[in-house]
């Protein structure tokens, strides 16, 4: 009987330090897959993304129509042919219509404003679907570090469960360790199968981004930086309010708004017409009479079409002040939404890398030295170890949640962090 408890007890040493090396083991991502670079990624996001390359041609599109609305109108030529046989005669005349003085440039001024905010509404495209590029990067990054977690736990979790049974089995330990043992290996199996689904989702979404096909492969993200932000929120708030595009699109809003109102208010000066024909007798090879004509545009109905013209365009200028308004607002809530968002994973991250998990750790290492000798209960080594898988998925989320707050932050602000002059 001796001998089969020293037998028993040597089992259980060796088990509980195989258990201890597959904790300390960190597995490196897998050689198979090929790394999967952001800046790459951002690159052809650039060239590709059709949402992007549609914001581009609205504002070709509205660079267009500048010289367009610049631009006279298109002349009128007329011919006209009168009389008997014996009195024939045909008439050739030219008429150009020719806008009332600032009319032209004004309208100029509209277009040309609607084709700056066009441009800037562009660049905004341009951020926004970067953004939620690097977002669905960095949060496939975490699923890729969780499901590494999960498979190793798996692994640990199944010796958990033979150690539990084999002491079952010789009267060292409770069914209910055994039983409880095989309740969590269940739910890592589960997890496992939820990080899965969700990695093909973010791979379908990386891919739409890029516009491909949903199913075409990705590799595994390289590993994250934290990217450091040594600016203040004032600092970012002021950069935001000098560089953001959505707010310039506004701005130009507002002066597009201002010019059409000075358009509107010159709509009540009459345009001009002015004309030039010729009469040519049939019986004779020369002219026989030449003339020119001049005509006013009367405003005639000003009182229900230039008038209401006027309150239709100050409606809209007060429009884009108040939208200016609005999004400036929105844009130094996101500001200090996601600043607060860097700081909490900062200190998140400083928390569970530096003590947290250091400690659990230990604690694991601790109750697995103890159960081997039978001073800690299983329950409690389970628990342990669960902890520390939590710790760890957890500072995974927090280094993503970083890293996405800040790209939202660029978003917001307009242009790239590290350039930002403080």
């Amino acid at each position: 009987m001796q001998l089969f408890q020293s037998r028993h007890v040597f089992m259980s040493v060796a088990i509980t330090s195989l258990l201890l090396f597959i904790v300390l083991l960190r597995p490196p991502l897998l050689a198979a897959e090929t790394q999967l670079k952001l800046q790459t990624l951002i690159e052809e996001a650039e060239q590709q993304n059709p949402e992007i390359q549609a914001a581009r041609q609205r504002w070709e599109a509205a660079k267009a129509l500048i010289p367009q609305v610049q631009t006279l109108p298109d002349p009128i030529i007329g011919f006209a042919y009168r009389g008997p046989d014996i009195m024939r005669e045909g008439r050739i005349a030219f008429q150009q219509e020719f806008p009332f003085f600032g009319k032209l440039g004004l309208r100029g001024q509209v277009a040309g404003n609607v084709a700056d905010q066009v441009r800037e509404e562009y660049k905004a495209t341009g951020l926004r679907v970067l953004a939620q590029l690097q977002e669905a990067y960095y949060t496939l990054h975490f699923i890729h570090q969780s499901i590494e977690i999960v498979q190793k736990n798996i692994k640990i979790l199944d010796e958990f469960e033979k150690t539990a049974e084999a002491r079952y089995k010789v009267g060292k330990g409770i069914q209910q360790d055994l039983f409880r043992a095989q309740v969590e290996l269940s739910r890592e199996l589960e997890r496992l199968t939820t990080l899965e689904q969700e990695k093909e989702t973010l791979h379908a979404d990386i891919n739409r981004l890029l516009n491909r096909p949903p199913a075409a492969p990705l590799g595994t993200p390289e590993e994250v930086n934290i990217t450091p932000l040594p600016y203040s929120l004032d600092q970012l708030n002021e950069q935001a309010l000098q560089h953001s595009p959505l707010l310039k699109a506004q701005v130009k809003s507002v002066e597009s708004g201002k010019s059409a109102l000075d358009l509107a208010h010159r709509e009540y000066y009459p345009d001009f017409f002015v004309g030039l024909g010729a009469m040519q007798s049939f019986r004779s090879s020369d002219l026989t009479d030449a003339f020119g004509t001049l005509g006013i545009k009367v405003p005639l109905y000003y009182a229900t079409k230039q008038r209401y013209g006027v309150e239709e365009a100050l409606a809209k200028l007060e429009g884009a002040r108040k939208n200016y308004q609005t999004v400036s607002q929105d844009l130094l809530f996101r500001v200090k939404d996601n600043f607060a968002r860097v700081q909490r994973a900062t200190r998140l991250i400083k928390l569970l890398g530096n003590a947290i998990l250091s400690q659990a750790g230990l604690a694991l290492e601790s109750s697995i030295a103890g159960y081997s000798v039978g001073n800690v209960d299983f329950l409690t080594m389970l628990d342990n170890l669960l902890k520390l898988q939590r710790d760890e998925i957890d500072l995974h989320q927090e280094r993503a949640a970083h890293e996405i707050a800040i790209a939202r932050l660029e978003e917001a602000v307009g242009i790239p962090l590290h350039k930002v002059q403080p």
